[in-house]
């Protein structure tokens, strides 16, 4: 295919990148670090922590990695909710020339098992809150250093204590463990200070990061992502933001858990680059607390998934922020509903700008132009340096424009591989090319759409039918908060659709679902079967999980 998608790049976008800009994710940094030294770049709790703190601190914390042994190349993982020690051990950890292994702190110990054991990890940065989780696979996943930290731990000595006290006697958030050996995140910090601090040769292809991808299929693979992956993709990200963007004057809402690939590159790493003030928000299922939160800052950029949206669109009180600085909204990690995003341009006068990144994809593929005047409901066009394409899942030729196909990807962001998977790696990249498992239609702008993952299509009578199709309808019902659609075994048709609700009004009916859905759907799409619930199954940035969905099916 073509690049057909460059004559509609806004003005000050480039066609191409450099990948080699930088050496690695360390030079940015520490030039950083130069740069922006007084200027905050991260908050969280009221405290601030400047980039001159953030070098020092990271320094140290680099220095004590090497005092204990640990050897560049090594895997260190990191098991916390964004606080201010999060980005000290991330950009420790790689100043210290070794590979961040992000974990998600509400894993299971089976998962935290795995995630260890598969990535080699030799020590352990965890919030206490997790440590019990730990300390129940520490024998079957030994480390040779286990660093933990409490939730205030680089506040202010009396908030600290404060809050520390707080959390673990009054409201018993830390549930009792018995871990020998550890070491506290501030004793580190101490003892690093006195430690020779040696910069390691850190160069494009030694790996950054083993982003863990979900599991979807089988066991979390390892995707190996490379510091030339993270800088093309932070170069990518640059050039599409920079022409709005002002270095050194932007606030950012990381709502987002950092461990997850999408506000690691999208929230810390690019504003790190472009010396921007990183709020950290801890909790954003508190939404009261966290619309709170954004009353404080003048904010200029928010990311989030199409659920994390919503719950604030629903939050009172939200309508009454300040959006006069906000330059850009940015939703991905799902798909952004329609009924979401007319809601969101309405309220906060801004456009929600949909894109599309893959873990192994460091992660941004596409996003929608900063020049839209409304949603698009594509996920947009590609970045620079990037190739896109439609192919026949089977076949793997392309097919013609505007059909749909499984959509692949080639270019510097794409990851080096899975760790110790050849065969997936193999499966997954043939000759450069990325197959993502996504199926998506391109248009003669060259703006791209999902229609949905391969496994999620339900087939209703040898009909291809797409989820994300029927809950973006649904998405329009008043009384409807989310839902979720998954195909059902049925005798006639192979398949029928089943419709998860969460509702807004308790008086919603089944009847009123499906007539609704009759309405706005032909015939096959139309949901033969309405469930309930209070909840939805979600992973950790919010993303509905129909997976668990079709499990709980298959169980009953």
């Amino acid at each position: 295919m073509d690049k057909i998608w460059l004559e509609n790049y806004p003005a000050g976008v480039p066609e191409t990148i450099d990948p080699d800009h930088f050496a690695s994710l360390v030079d940015i940094l520490e030039q950083s670090i130069e740069k922006y030294g007084e200027k905050t770049a991260f908050v969280n709790m009221d405290s601030e922590m400047s980039f001159k703190e953030l070098g020092l601190k990271t320094r140290d914390f680099a220095a004590y990695l090497h005092s204990t042994g640990l050897k560049k190349g090594d895997a260190v993982a990191v098991m916390m909710p964004n606080l201010l020690q999060y980005p000290v051990a991330l950009f420790g950890i790689l100043r210290a020339g070794m590979t961040v292994v992000n974990v998600n702190p509400l894993y299971t110990p089976r998962e935290l098992k795995h995630q260890l054991v598969d990535s080699q990890a030799k020590a352990l940065v965890i919030l206490e809150n997790f440590a019990q989780t730990y300390e129940k696979i520490k024998a079957e996943a030994p480390l040779d250093l286990v660093v933990t930290t409490q939730i205030g731990d680089q506040l202010p000595l009396l908030k600290r204590s404060l809050v520390n006290f707080v959390v673990k006697y009054i409201k018993r958030m830390v549930p009792s463990h018995n871990l020998k050996g550890t070491v506290s995140f501030n004793q580190a910090l101490a003892k690093g200070t006195m430690a020779d601090y040696k910069r390691p040769e850190v160069t494009g292809d030694d790996i950054a990061f083993l982003q863990y991808t979900g599991g979807t299929t089988g066991v979390a693979k390892g995707a190996m992502l490379s510091h030339r992956n993270m800088v093309a993709n932070l170069e990518q990200v640059s050039s599409v933001i920079t022409p709005i963007m002002n270095d050194g004057e932007e606030t950012i809402i990381t709502a987002l858990p950092l461990y997850h690939i999408f506000a690691l590159t999208a929230n810390c790493l690019t504003f790190i680059k472009h010396g921007g003030k990183n709020v950290l928000i801890t909790n954003p299922r508190d939404m009261p607390n966290f619309v709170k939160e954004l009353n404080k800052y003048p904010f200029s950029m928010i990311s989030g998934v199409n659920t994390l949206f919503n719950g604030l669109l629903n939050t009172k009180g939200f309508k009454d922020v300040n959006f006069s600085n906000l330059k850009i909204a940015l939703g991905g990690g799902m798909a952004v509903q329609r009924a979401v995003a007319d809601e969101w341009e309405r309220v906060t006068k801004s456009r929600l700008l949909e894109g599309y990144g893959l873990t192994e994809c460091s992660p941004v593929v596409t996003v929608n132009p900063y020049d839209i005047e409304h949603y698009t409901g594509s996920i947009g066009l590609p970045v620079p340096s990037t190739d896109m394409r439609i192919v026949d899942p089977e076949t793997r030729e392309e097919v013609a424009l505007g059909e749909p196909g499984e959509l692949e990807v080639k270019g510097p962001q794409v990851m080096v591989g899975y760790l110790n998977r050849p065969d997936a790696t193999a499966e997954s990249i043939k000759d450069g090319w990325f197959a993502t498992g996504d199926m998506a239609t391109v248009d003669e702008r060259g703006y791209f759409k999902i229609v949905d993952r391969k496994k999620d299509m339900i087939l209703v009578s040898g009909f291809n039918v797409y989820p994300n199709e029927i809950e973006d309808v649904l998405a329009d019902h008043p009384k409807i908060l989310e839902s979720a659609a998954i195909g059902v075994p049925h005798e006639s048709s192979g398949e029928a659709v089943k419709v998860f609700i969460v509702a807004k009004d308790k008086s919603l009916t089944e009847r009123e679902v499906i007539d609704f859905s009759r309405e706005n759907l032909t015939g096959y799409k139309v949901p033969k079967l309405v469930e309930f619930r209070d909840e939805l199954p979600k992973s950790n940035v919010g993303k509905i999980i129909r997976r668990e969905l079709r499990d709980e099916e298959d169980e009953a």
